[in-house]
């Protein structure tokens, strides 16, 4: 007997099958099938022969691969008794449960006393399908591994694409060729991590950013995840997303993965990026306000670090203010004796040698700025120099003899007191002032992977949500060490990284999008001398990169020039235009012929305007820009094309191009099939290219 199920949208179908009582294989993930095909008949088409050296029949790569079905590969899931025996699970069919967009299996060994349940949902409209797994057991048991529901990878496929990185340089993309054994990527850091984003890309052979069959995939978990990409003897490929091994410490008696977000899409790896931008954008994140527009964000950080001094925050507020900025974020070092990295940290109560009348004097001249106010915590951390850690050693997590991290130890956050401890602190300061933001850091890895610790982090941040909930959170861990769609069901924005370097940002950003939309993303404009790389860029290409994403500014507005504000004052007031707009607009990877161009389109909800930024990483090898072809675009319908930058032109641009002149009317047809041809320009620039639908 063959049990099928199916999940489909307009884009894509997912169908399961099962013989007899045995877990389900997913026997087809592609395009949408038919109304009227037999799964039945497609389940037995998928079965592989059998030759010689080979098992008599092929055991399944089903949604758990278990070790006593003689699956030769690695199981999803691996448990050992309370007292340390090894358990082979064997699950036989219990149920299923069948409903629009959404199936639940359950399946049960008795033998071992577990029940295993595989619950899927696929989105209509943002085509993401999440799933995820449980266990419940009899008795308490020991969890070193659960997959989420396990995907089969595509034998068209000759590599995969993960995401690696470290501080300053996140969102690297890592090309591995497919062959025979594993591909694995685990975080065991204790957070997401710079140096191992949840993702995963497979591309069918002939894929590009806008053309061809790609497979997509997020762990949405903020804890350390584990990703396996494994190619079995026989030529399946399965891959896996869980926590990362061992995460659980003491013996439970049911554990549950995150969901795994995962998609299919049939034009390249903007389809994988749209579907992630959107569904971040409209079913993960909940804004307190969705209908406010996105601020103009300016953080105080790179401009004083702990040197706070009121005089001087108010005329940066002034100046920050006058450039356009409408939210104004207190950094580090408002609390506490905290004038270094060293000490204060988690003694939250504002210091009164810096601030003899508390915050209200400088939150009341932000107020009346117009801009908002936000503020800094890092409250899942302590320094041992501390009057909390002096009063309470036994509330830091792991040994003593530890290595710290920026001067710092991880609090305990499985431990309520701890929890309690710190709602308190961060309420009060909440309670008193008129706060609409925190920026929540986490600057160093834990000192032992803990599932509790993230658990605990979750649920701190889910009571503060309850208690204010109408402040935003950004998401901070030196940057973008903790991005994931798990803390982003918690918070608003992530700081994508702490590099203000607009070059590297370019490269960052870039990759980032094809998880996260504008809206969640922050982008600063930095110091004239980036202090991350000590390189000296240009005020329109860093205020320009800025303008990608959500933009701000972090930098000190007393060391601008008159015509660097300028510069600034006017690319601000071009993103508030734009911004609403721009912040449901999907961003698409473009395929550009020059390797020294890193290219974007923003294409608008309607699809009726675009903005293009095309940034010049390096030089290019031929003299003359070679041509950018867009992407999305009505083929019949002409459009009006303007480079709205074209004043930066360089000297050495010395030919009459139409495009420097003023703005074209052309077919999307044209636009996708030849591209824009853009003018010359040095390296480090940016031209910047709006269109409209006629």
């Amino acid at each position: 007997m063959i049990r099928t199920w199916c999940l489909k949208d307009d884009r894509q179908s997912l169908a399961l099958a099962s013989r007899g009582e045995r877990l389900p294989e997913i026997v087809y993930w592609g395009p949408r099938l038919p109304d009227d095909e037999d799964l039945a008949t497609l389940a037995q088409a998928y079965a592989i022969d059998v030759t010689g050296g080979m098992l008599d029949r092929n055991p399944e790569l089903s949604i758990c691969p278990e070790a006593t079905r003689t699956f030769p590969g690695q199981p999803g899931a691996i448990l050992r008794s309370e007292g340390g025996s090894p358990l082979l699970p064997k699950f036989c069919f219990e149920a299923a449960e069948e409903g629009e967009d959404r199936l639940t299996l359950i399946y049960r060994d008795r033998n071992h006393g577990l029940i295993y349940s595989a619950r899927f949902t696929i989105d209509p409209k943002t085509h993401l399908i999440e799933t995820s797994a449980s266990l419940d057991c009899d008795a308490a048991m020991h969890l070193h591994w659960l997959a989420a529901p396990v995907f089969p990878a595509p034998q068209t496929s000759d590599e995969m694409i993960d995401f690696a990185g470290r501080w300053c340089s996140e969102f690297q993309m890592n090309r591995t060729a497919w062959s025979p054994g594993i591909r694995l990527r685990e975080n065991r850091t204790g957070r997401t991590g710079h140096e191992h984003f949840p993702g995963l890309l497979v591309p069918c052979r002939g894929a590009t950013n806008a053309r061809g069959h790609v497979y997509g995939f997020h762990y949405g978990w903020s804890g350390g995840h584990r990703m396996v990409a494994e190619e079995l003897p026989d030529g399946r490929r399965q891959v896996q997303f869980g926590h990362a091994g061992r995460l659980e410490t003491e013996p439970q008696r049911r554990f549950e993965t995150a969901p795994l977000y995962a998609v299919f899409s049939d034009d390249g790896i903007n389809g994988c990026a749209v579907a992630f931008q959107r569904h971040v954008r409209d079913r993960i994140v909940a804004f307190p306000n969705p209908a406010r527009p996105r601020p103009v964000h300016y953080n105080c950080w790179e401009a004083v670090y702990f040197n706070h001094n009121l005089p001087e925050l108010k005329e940066i507020a002034e100046r920050a203010a006058a450039l356009g900025a409408e939210r104004f974020v207190l950094d580090d070092g408002w609390f506490g004796t905290r004038d270094d990295d060293t000490r204060a940290l988690s003694d939250w109560e504002v210091d009164p040698r810096k601030y003899p009348d508390g915050l209200g004097p400088l939150i009341d001249h932000v107020h009346a700025l117009g801009m908002t106010f936000g503020i800094w915590f890092e409250p899942e951390m302590v320094n041992p120099d501390s009057d909390i850690h002096r009063k309470h050693p036994d509330w830091a997590l792991g040994g003593e003899d530890q290595i710290l991290g920026r001067h710092q130890k991880a609090l305990n956050m499985a431990l309520p007191e701890v929890r309690e401890f710190l709602f308190d602190r961060i309420s009060a300061i909440l309670s008193k002032h008129p706060i609409d933001y925190i920026k929540w850091d986490h600057n160093r890895v834990l000192p032992m992977p803990d599932a509790a610790q993230t658990r605990g982090s979750y649920a701190l941040i889910d009571r503060l949500r309850d208690g204010f909930p109408k402040v935003e959170i950004e998401s901070c861990a030196s940057g973008g060490g903790r991005i994931d769609f798990g803390i982003l069901k918690r918070t608003h924005r992530v700081w994508l990284s702490d590099s203000n370097d607009a070059l590297e940002r370019l490269k960052i950003q870039h990759n980032a999008a094809i998880f996260l939309p504008l809206a969640v993303t922050g982008s600063h404009i930095g110091p004239r001398k980036c202090h991350t790389s000590g390189r000296v860029l240009d005020i329109r290409f860093r205020a320009w990169v800025a303008a990608q994403r959500h933009m701000g500014f972090e930098l000190d507005p007393r060391e601008l020039t008159e015509e660097e504000s300028r510069v600034l004052t006017e690319v601000t007031s071009w993103w508030k235009t734009n911004r609403e707009w721009m912040s449901r607009a999907d961003i698409l990877r473009l395929d550009g012929a020059d390797p020294a161009l890193i290219a974007e389109q923003q294409l608008s909800d309607g699809g009726d305007r675009f903005v293009v930024f095309a940034g010049r990483a390096a030089s290019s090898t031929q003299i003359a820009p070679r041509p950018l072809r867009l992407t999305r675009l009505s083929p019949d319908i002409r459009y009006r094309v303007e480079l709205i930058n074209r004043a930066d032109a360089p000297d050495l641009s010395r030919g009459d191009q139409p495009l420097k002149s003023g703005p074209l009317e052309l077919s999307g047809q044209y636009l996708m099939s030849h591209g824009l041809t853009l003018p010359w320009s040095f390296p480090e620039r940016m031209w910047v290219i709006e269109g409209q639908s006629l």
